[in-house]
């Protein structure tokens, strides 16, 4: 939210976006005032409004009623049941409330696609589950790596994105999608493949520019490893679809979740530009 709306005054002036973010951080009734975004990702991805109109048993209208769909858990209940659907789509671009929000989604919708793992590639996936890393000669076959529960799968995700702040915004949403398709994959029992990043209007802000300069001088380390572990889930069950999303959901914390192997450099300052 920007700092100079009329009524944010402080001692007859307009508050610095600084005092802006600190009186959101200490005092409550300002943040309640002025910190609430809105109904952005979490309420459209789980709670998409549908309004309707009610009829009677004989199809008379008797007043308007509203529905509320919740895309993740359609999302992976159809993952189980039609993973070649070209429908398996999420939207956070709700027309009909863009004005209640402080600032319209900037990635806006995402979609995941799967495809089938060859036998070479589930059998990759075995031994790396065994210790010595060697598969029966005699087991390799389909039938054998789904006894194990070895994924059939794998999945890819895509999202889109109508305004990227490279410095700031970017890295986090790269991180934040490739969590997020890890934690499906593993819901579906399905191997997390590739993510793409749809990006428009990409850009850095004059008061970044000394920061990119340094990053970009900077000789990157070798990539961590995310880790999640198991949770309440209906893994290896592509056929039960009856699960309560909300609890599977309810399960994840960040305790399941583990990053190994992380480097860095020390932290370059970017100030946050709107």
């Amino acid at each position: 939210m920007k700092a100079n709306k009329k009524d944010l005054h402080e001692s007859g002036r307009p508050l610095t976006q600084e005092e802006f973010i600190n009186k959101i951080k200490t005092d409550d009734e300002f943040a309640k005032k002025w910190g609430e975004l809105g109904p952005v990702y979490g309420k459209q991805w789980r709670s998409w409004a549908k309004h309707g109109i009610k009829r009677s048993k004989e199809g008379i209208p008797m007043g308007y009623k509203i529905d509320y769909i919740d895309q993740i858990a359609n999302l992976i209940r159809d993952l189980k049941t039609n993973p070649d659907s070209r429908r398996l789509m999420v939207s956070a671009w709700n027309v009909g409330e863009l004005d209640s929000m402080v600032l319209p989604p900037c990635h806006y919708g995402f979609q995941v696609y799967t495809r089938e793992l060859s036998l070479d590639e589930r059998l990759d996936l075995m031994r790396k589950r065994t210790r010595d890393g060697t598969v029966d000669y005699d087991n390799r076959h389909h039938g054998f790596l789904d006894f194990h529960n070895i994924p059939k799968r794998a999945i890819s995700l895509m999202w889109n994105q109508r305004s990227c702040d490279f410095p700031l915004g970017i890295p986090m949403n790269i991180s934040s999608y490739a969590l997020l398709l890890t934690i499906i994959a593993k819901e579906v029992n399905m191997v997390p493949n590739e993510l793409i990043g749809n990006l428009g209007d990409c850009h850095i802000y004059i008061n970044q520019i000394e920061g990119v300069k340094e990053q970009i001088s900077r000789e990157p380390y070798p990539l961590p490893t995310l880790i999640l572990d198991d949770w309440y889930s209906t893994q290896g069950d592509p056929s039960n679809t009856s699960q309560d999303i909300s609890e599977f959901l309810k399960d994840i914390n960040v305790a399941h979740i583990r990053i190994e192997k992380y480097q860095s450099h020390p932290k370059i300052y970017f100030p946050l530009s709107n």
